[in-house]
C-alpha cells in the first residue's frame, strides 16, 4: 500500500470528520471509502457509455433497432410478469 497526501480544503476535511464521527469510523477510513465509490461509479458510467457507443454502432451496421413503444411496453410487462417477450428489433432504414 502506497501513501498519498491529499490536500483539502479546511471545510471539507471538517465535514469529512463529522461525517466519518458520524459513521463511527476514522477520516482516512470515511476517505478511502468515498475514493473507492468515486472510483467504482466511474467505471461503472465508462462501461455504460462503452456499452451504449457499442450498440449504437451496432444498430448502424445492421440498420435494425427497437420501437421505443414496444420497449416501454415491455418494461411495463416485466414489472408484473417476469416471463414477458422481449421486443422484436425492427429494420429502421427506408
Amino acid at each position: 500500500m502506497t501513501t498519498t497526501s491529499l490536500k483539502l480544503p479546511d471545510a471539507l476535511r471538517q465535514r469529512a470528520a463529522q461525517a466519518a464521527q458520524r459513521q463511527g469510523i476514522s477520516p482516512h477510513a470515511f476517505m478511502v471509502q468515498a475514493i473507492e465509490q468515486a472510483a467504482t461509479l466511474a467505471e461503472q458510467r465508462a462501461g455504460f457509455v462503452a456499452e451504449a457507443l457499442g450498440a449504437r454502432e451496432q444498430m448502424l451496421a445492421t440498420g435494425e433497432g427497437y420501437d421505443a413503444a414496444d420497449v416501454h411496453a415491455w418494461l411495463k410487462a416485466r414489472v408484473t410478469d417476469r416471463k414477458a417477450a422481449r421486443p422484436q428489433a425492427k429494420t429502421w432504414r427506408g
